[in-house]
């Protein structure tokens, strides 16, 4: 709240900063937003027969493969294991394609960037809402799973908009950051490939976190995901708020991924037309 009013003292005195500036562009430019947004929803599924039913069905059948693999095999002790599984699943497809997505949206309008201005952080944001609308549709198959497995819905559910925005900060810091790097090493897009997926191994979509070992828990202290997958988890399963101290951990992590992200676009992308 402080940096906001600090923010806001500098834009009465005439000092735009870098965040008021970006939000004005944002207004200025929703229109061409919109038809980012729209063009890379529409082209995902583009010739696919069943389109956007794919959103819906994707998170259904990765979390049946998974819980007959995990289930039988494995056998977790999880209380509501569908439901446990759907909710780290959803919340992991959207981190993943959302930052793969953002990934090469600079690249990706190189045409348009070098021929018209738009503040070229645009492109990742589009990216990022996007992958935001399959995340939305996603939420429908994660509602009747949770129900099949005999929760109902509380008002906790009410809680779920917010680790959803903390969870779309995270990700376009992180997509900001990998856009960034792109334009410059084009080998991200395949080190990111194997660096997502140690991420996914390392956040507890599939298993429980009190399985692993007292020498890696650590690990969770510093994943962002496994605070958001929580959150979650405990506001549909449990039916409860998390704790205070949680709220503050994901605004944090979010707040902090964007602020990095952004610092290192900004000072970036006056470059990047010379590598297009």
């Amino acid at each position: 709240m402080l940096s906001i009013g600090l923010v806001w003292l500098r834009w009465k005195k005439g000092k735009h900063s870098y965040v008021v500036n970006s939000l004005v562009a944002v207004k200025r430019y929703q229109f061409l937003i919109r038809q980012l947004v729209s063009r890379d929803f529409k082209s995902k599924y583009k010739r696919s027969v069943l389109g956007v039913f794919w959103s819906f069905l994707n998170p259904l059948l990765t979390m049946a493969v998974q819980y007959i693999v995990f289930s039988n095999l494995f056998r977790f002790d999880v209380p509501h294991y569908q439901a446990y599984l759907i909710i780290g699943i959803v919340f992991f497809n959207f981190f993943s394609e959302s930052t793969g997505m953002a990934l090469g949206s600079i690249i990706g309008n190189a045409g348009l960037i070098t021929k018209v201005y738009v503040p070229k952080y645009i492109y990742p944001l589009t990216r990022v809402l996007s992958s935001l609308i399959n995340l939305v549709i996603s939420l429908i198959p994660l509602l009747l799973v949770t129900i099949f497995s005999g929760i109902f819905p509380t008002k906790a559910y009410l809680l779920v908009p917010f680790v959803l925005a903390c969870l779309a900060v995270f990700c376009l810091g992180i997509g900001m950051l990998l856009a960034a790097a792109m334009v410059f090493f084009r080998d991200i897009q395949f080190l990111w490939g194997v660096l997502s997926m140690i991420w996914m191994y390392l956040t507890p979509i599939f298993y429980p976190a009190s399985i692993l070992p007292e020498n890696v828990a650590w690990v969770l202290n510093l994943n962002p995901l496994y605070y958001f997958i929580t959150f979650a988890r405990t506001c549909f399963i449990e039916g409860i708020s998390p704790e205070p101290i949680v709220y503050v951990q994901c605004a944090l992590m979010a707040l902090g991924t964007l602020l990095v992200g952004a610092l290192v676009f900004r000072r970036t992308q006056d470059r990047f037309v010379l590598y297009l």
